[in-house]
């Protein structure tokens, strides 16, 4: 039996990068997966691939609008009656927004960061917590980066690391305003990870070689280690980890 069999985890943004291999970590270990996208449904497909059928659901929600994510928690919740766990991966990671750019490119960052990133994410934090509320607890992991602690090597993508901040101080507000009531809230912290998104940022760096040989085991870090991570998350077995922020990073950066 697996350490999730029988719980349903909702993953956001599972059709590709860190979310997908979210949600196939958690399908392994036996919950019921319901994994949103945004418009790729073959990537969620392909990710959620090896769930049974009946273990798994997708859902497409648009989170530039944050108020499709009261839509996506409510079709999420009636599939089978509750959502033990919420994983709230989805976001974007724009080059710019840095103080150098102009102000119709500094407002579209800015704004784009702050909605999708921020905004959708707690809105959907706010519909689990209220479930979470009457169900008698529950468990949340939030995807932020190690840019929401030491800032970004590219001042553009200040934006960015912003965003990351801001959705990190929310998880952990839940994690100290509810512990009393068997919310747990976790706080996960990669680094670079292989992911195409990381790709792109690499090549504005100079290329993948340049990124790795600043990193501590001079490589990226695999995204089936975080959903391995995340997966053991959902169980809330280690009831008091709830409010820590978990670095990813193979070392490359020690607290």
């Amino acid at each position: 039996m697996g350490a999730l069999e029988g719980k349903v985890v909702l993953v956001t943004g599972a059709s590709k990068g860190i979310g997908a291999a979210i949600a196939a970590a958690c399908g392994a270990d036996g919950a019921a997966v319901v994994a949103h996208y945004g418009a790729d449904r073959a990537g969620a497909e392909a990710a959620t691939a090896g769930i049974p059928a009946d273990r798994r659901l997708l859902l497409s929600a648009d989170q530039s609008d944050p108020r499709s994510m009261d839509r996506l928690w409510r079709e999420a919740q009636a599939w089978r009656g509750r959502v033990d766990a919420t994983v709230l991966n989805a976001a974007i990671m724009l080059t710019t927004g840095g103080v150098e750019d102009d102000d119709a490119v500094w407002d579209d960052a800015w704004d784009r960061h702050w909605r999708i990133n921020v905004l959708s994410p707690t809105r959907l934090m706010r519909n689990a917590v209220r479930h979470y509320l009457a169900a008698g607890g529950g468990v949340m992991v939030t995807i932020s980066s190690w840019a929401a602690q030491r800032g970004t090597t590219n001042p553009d993508m200040m934006s960015y690391a912003a965003s990351k901040a801001a959705v990190k101080a929310a998880a952990q507000s839940i994690a100290r305003g509810y512990a009393r009531r068997n919310i747990l809230s976790y706080v996960v912290a990669p680094g670079v990870v292989r992911t195409r998104m990381s790709e792109d940022f690499a090549a504005l760096q100079g290329g993948e070689d340049k990124v790795s040989a600043t990193l501590a085991m001079g490589e990226w870090v695999p995204p089936s280690e975080i959903g391995e991570l995340v997966a053991f998350l959902a169980t809330g077995k280690v009831r008091h980890l709830t409010g820590a922020t978990i670095d990813v990073n193979g070392a490359s950066y020690v607290r």
